[in-house]
């Protein structure tokens, strides 16, 4: 990681109260972001949870979202390994991420999957698996990057533009070491914001069965 590594940003929203032809001014706010701590993580958890509560394919992977949220700590207490967690001030938002020469999960963790699995969907344990294999078989391999595993805003924040400001802040980061960037869209009502912060469609694949469809993007180094 390069420069400092808990910075402050200023982001823009739509100030409270103002019309839709723009007629008041956008409100300018601070908004400072640092990485996460092991000690952060039941908070992010509970961020990405809710943030993905409706996401129409993590839902279709795992309906009880009480699992789902088991899953999600799973992966963020692997992401933790490294310091590319990030969080706004009062963990408003959260990004997940994993470094170019990292890895998804410890070898240890990757063992343990296929029961960590059996245990939160039981017979559906196969279909799951398959969406997995289709993530993993999408994801670049030609050329090292920064990965966005997750991306969420808490419930009580949405609407306010955290998320974005937190992605865009994170990209700057990626920037400066001239790294290109990666992500998959589990919702396509996302795709677009993906697109406005520089990452385009280069992979498309569907959950088994005519499931959901979820939509790899690709972020050029700067």
């Amino acid at each position: 990681m390069t420069g400092d590594p808990s910075r402050s940003i200023g982001y823009v929203h739509a100030a409270p109260g103002a019309s839709s032809d723009g007629a008041a001014p956008p409100a300018s706010t601070v908004l400072s972001v640092a990485p996460c701590a092991t000690g952060d993580l039941p908070d992010v958890v509970d961020a990405i949870a809710g943030a993905f509560h409706d996401d129409p394919t993590w839902s279709w992977a795992f309906p009880d979202p009480l699992m789902r949220k088991r899953w999600w700590r799973f992966c963020i207490e692997n992401a933790l390994r490294y310091p590319w967690t990030f969080k706004t001030g009062g963990l408003e938002a959260v990004s997940v991420w994993i470094p170019a020469a990292g890895t998804e999960f410890s070898s240890e963790d990757e063992e343990k999957i296929p029961s960590v699995l059996a245990e939160l969907v039981g017979d559906r344990v196969d279909v799951v698996t398959e969406l997995l294999r289709r993530f993993e078989s999408a994801h670049p391999q030609d050329e090292p990057h920064y990965y966005l595993s997750l991306l969420g805003t808490h419930e009580a924040h949405r609407g306010r533009g955290l998320g974005m400001a937190l992605l865009e802040e994170n990209l700057a980061r990626i920037d400066m070491e001239r790294m290109p960037a990666y992500l998959e869209s589990s919702n396509p009502a996302n795709d677009h914001r993906y697109e406005a912060v520089g990452f385009l469609p280069v992979v498309t694949f569907q959950a088994p069965g005519n499931g959901p469809s979820v939509t790899g993007m690709w972020r050029m180094r700067r």
